[in-house]
């Protein structure tokens, strides 16, 4: 009492307290020996003997909140059982006969009702039948090594303690033996030792507990993030295309209040501003023509909302399919599959020691599958039906893993989806598989949508050098070690436009301009995807403010006409590579002079406002303030213009006469 310990504490956080001798047990199991035992047993007789109260065998519940009232009764009752000793035993009392040991039935947690009557304490002495609540983690198990333990006796005979083989541990009551035997040391020593096949439940640690909540957590906020950013990307998208239409209706009334302006005596303006004369100075500049047919331009290309909608449902089935084919082949790797019927059984990890850390199964082949290419980043133009996939692997991908892939996949295709039709092709020499689907025009079945599936891993980017210090072997049947290298790149690629050019204004409309111009021109169609990226973004990050379509292209145009391809100019290096590299290594040196001539062609027909011909559309009609234009009476006035040109001509003939 002197040095202030708080109670006992369990590792359960409950345990329960017999009143009458004053000890926290365990468990259910642990208070049923007590009262069983020689201890409590004594108690009993010396209360009935001194002819104290008895309480209740019932047991009282204890928690880690109730610890300050335990130590209170505790300090209470702690001085009974020696002042209670001290005390000569009256003789009356001898002859006394002993109390029946209350007769004790265990039920589970679950079976207990509540009893709506008021409880009646039965005399001392009466045999009655006490219900002990068992705690919830709790579970009724079979004692086990029986043989294993061994009885010391004494010299009379006398069985006077218990040793265990297995554990190695003596105990000296009956009770403790029984409970030694259902206990999870003493069970999982006879599984180790004797019964491998012996089911025993691990209860998870603390630490272990916390590992899982904390992964659990990570996994949800990883998918809340990632449901965010695609909401962010197709609101972004909704108010491009809501800012562009408030934009042309604008550009509607400046026409026709410019058009006022300039003839007030032709009415009072009318629209937005309301009527009366305003200030000219608080207008915002209208679209310029290169404006209006970017947009225009854009609006063309642009696909709609039905191939959106078919190539993002092609996709997701892709994605769920794959998923269902790591889980099936992680299953087949541990064992945990029915070879006669393929089917997935689910068994409990048995004797697992400490949780890993990482977020992934060691166990699994198949880590994670994410989007590359034209698809993630929001790219797609009409006609566009090929995207792009990359499935990570924990190890080098094979040409075996390949083919498994390739197996079981359709099976889960048509699990996820069975109203479509996925025909699934294997690509070995480009480290791929590819699903596609086929659609009837004219009776005539003509390729569809198309999803190419790359295999790559992170491991595949270990140099010789690192691989002879890790004594680590490639395996016979790799995939193309540049495929997969190229797969990793893309990876970079879609992580840098998403940070970069994804949300600076009019970006990816003139890539898109691009992007139609290189599949147009074959002059520009050397140039792919990715350099045509890292130089809009290059230069629309150089103009310090934000630009509009007109002005971001011709930017654009005026950097490639300055020469930005050509050998001897700076150029723009790959951000996503660690070692400097041109983006645009791959173009030839006639190629970057035919792009630079091209450009400097473009430019000139922007500036004389032909800018359409660049696009490769129809000029659009000129705003309305300016179909009208001024032009001389005709109608009324041409019979009166003949007649003053005669007079004209008459009086000059007089003159000179």
């Amino acid at each position: 009492m002197k040095s202030g310990t708080t109670g006992p504490t369990t590792r359960g956080g409950n345990a329960l307290r017999c009143e009458l001798c004053d000890v926290t047990c365990t468990g259910s199991d642990a208070y049923a020996a007590h009262i069983r035992g020689a201890k409590h047993q004594k108690v009993v007789k010396l209360h009935t003997k001194l002819g104290k109260p008895i309480p209740s065998v019932d047991p009282v519940l204890v928690t880690k909140g109730s610890s300050a009232a335990t130590n209170t009764s505790s300090s209470a009752t702690a001085s009974v059982p020696q002042t209670i000793t001290n005390i000569a035993k009256p003789p009356s009392y001898q002859g006394a006969r002993q109390p029946a040991v209350p007769k004790i039935t265990f039920v589970g947690s679950d079976k207990i009702k509540p009893d709506p009557k008021p409880e009646v304490k039965p005399a001392v002495g009466v045999q009655q039948e006490v219900t002990i609540p068992r705690l919830p983690e709790e579970k009724d198990v079979q004692p086990v090594g029986h043989d294993y333990i061994e009885e010391i006796k004494n010299d009379e005979g006398k069985v006077v303690s218990f040793s265990c083989k297995l554990c190695e541990c003596r105990f000296n009551d009956p009770n403790a033996k029984e409970m030694h035997m259902k206990g999870r040391r003493h069970r999982l020593q006879y599984k180790k030792k004797v019964n491998p096949d012996l089911v025993v439940d691990i209860k998870p640690s603390l630490r272990q507990r916390k590992i899982q909540e904390e992964r659990a957590k990570r996994t949800q906020a990883r998918e809340e993030f990632w449901k965010r950013r695609e909401e962010e990307f197709v609101l972004m998208e909704e108010e491009e295309r809501h800012y562009w239409a408030e934009r042309k209706r604008f550009e509607e009334e400046m026409d026709d209040n410019n058009w006022y302006r300039r003839f007030p005596s032709r009415g009072p303006p009318q629209g937005r501003f309301g009527p009366g004369p305003f200030n000219p100075f608080i207008m915002r500049r209208p679209d310029t023509v290169d404006d209006r047919h970017c947009v225009a331009k854009h609006d063309a290309i642009y696909p709609n909302e039905e191939d959106l909608e078919s190539i993002q449902k092609i996709v997701l089935h892709t994605e769920t399919a794959l998923k269902k084919v790591s889980d099936y082949l992680t299953a087949l790797e541990t064992g945990q599959v029915d070879v006669k019927t393929n089917v997935v059984v689910k068994k409990e990890e048995e004797g697992k020691g400490e949780v890993d850390g990482e977020d992934q199964d060691p166990k699994r082949i198949l880590v994670g599958v994410m989007r590359v290419g034209l698809l993630a980043k929001q790219l797609l133009l009409k006609g566009d039906n090929e995207v792009e996939l990359v499935v990570l692997c924990r190890e080098k991908p094979t040409k075996s893993l390949l083919e498994k892939i390739a197996t079981h996949l359709p099976a889960h295709l048509s699990a996820v989806a069975p109203e479509a039709t996925y025909t699934v092709d294997r690509e070995i020499e480009n480290a791929c598989l590819t699903v596609s689907t086929t659609k009837e025009e004219e009776g005539d079945k003509v390729p569809g949508l198309r999803v190419t599936v790359t295999l790559t891993s992170p491991l595949m980017r270990e140099t010789p050098e690192e691989q002879e210090e890790t004594g680590k072997v490639d395996p016979p049947d790799m995939l193309d070690r540049d495929k997969c290298i190229t797969a990793l790149a893309e990876l970079r690629h879609v992580k840098w436009f998403h940070s970069r050019a994804l949300s600076r204004h009019s970006c990816t409309i003139v890539i898109r301009i691009l992007r139609d111009l290189c599949q147009r021109n074959p002059t520009w169609s050397p140039l792919k995807c990715w350099p045509s990226e890292l130089l809009v973004e290059k230069v629309l990050n150089s103009a310090g403010v934000p630009l509009s379509p007109g002005d971001a292209m011709r930017r654009v145009f005026e950097a490639l006409a300055g020469g930005i391809l050509l050998a001897d100019s700076p150029g723009f290096l790959d951000p996503c590579e660690k070692e400097p590299m041109d983006a645009a290594m791959e173009l030839t040196n006639q190629e970057r002079e035919d792009i630079t001539s091209s450009s400097q062609h473009a430019l000139r027909l922007i500036a004389f406002r032909q800018v359409h011909k660049v696009l490769g559309m129809e000029a659009l009609p000129p705003p309305k303030h300016m179909r009208g234009g001024r032009k001389r009476r005709i109608s009324s006035s041409g019979e009166l213009g003949e007649a003053a040109g005669e007079e004209k001509k008459d009086k000059k003939d007089e003159i000179v006469e």
